[in-house]
């Protein structure tokens, strides 16, 4: 009792996150929540948090994006997250982006590889300015209002 739930907080990052993202790609490319992507390196579909969708791209034959799609994946952190890395890099996304509202600090990951590692990591803490490479242009989050969480006590 007493913690803000997993849902508000991660509603509260999607809102803060998405409008800015939105307007800073121009009409270069899309960003949408919970959407169905196929991953060659996942068992099924997954529905990030947000997600940054190439401009024209199209759904496929199932009705789903396709890891050629994405330009980017942001997700708040939580049980998973380091099999969802692991999928993530396997599958070619180019940035992969952990909130995380305990240590008030983003992960940018970015040079993802087929062996399914980030080969390069930048810590960004809340309130500092996120930079995120989508191709041929550079977008800039503004972290402070992303949602923080106080750590659980007894909890490492």
């Amino acid at each position: 009792m007493g913690e803000v739930p997993h849902d508000e907080r991660r509603w509260e990052f999607v809102l803060a996150a998405a409008v800015r993202i939105r307007d800073g790609l121009g009409g270069h490319g899309r960003v949408l929540s919970q959407v169905l992507i196929d991953l060659p390196a996942a068992p099924g579909p997954v529905a990030p948090d947000l997600v940054v969708i190439a401009p024209g791209a199209v759904h496929n034959a199932r009705g789903r994006y396709t890891a050629a799609d994405v330009r980017a994946v942001l997700e708040l952190s939580g049980p998973g997250q380091a099999e969802a890395g692991r999928v993530y890099a396997h599958s070619g996304v180019p940035l992969y982006v952990v909130v995380d509202p305990v240590g008030a600090a983003c992960t940018v990951h970015t040079a993802p590889s087929p062996e399914g590692v980030y080969h390069e990591a930048e810590r960004v803490p809340f309130g500092n300015d996120l930079f995120l490479p989508l191709g041929e242009r550079t977008l800039v989050l503004e972290t402070e209002d992303f949602p923080r969480t106080k750590p659980t006590p007894g909890t490492a």
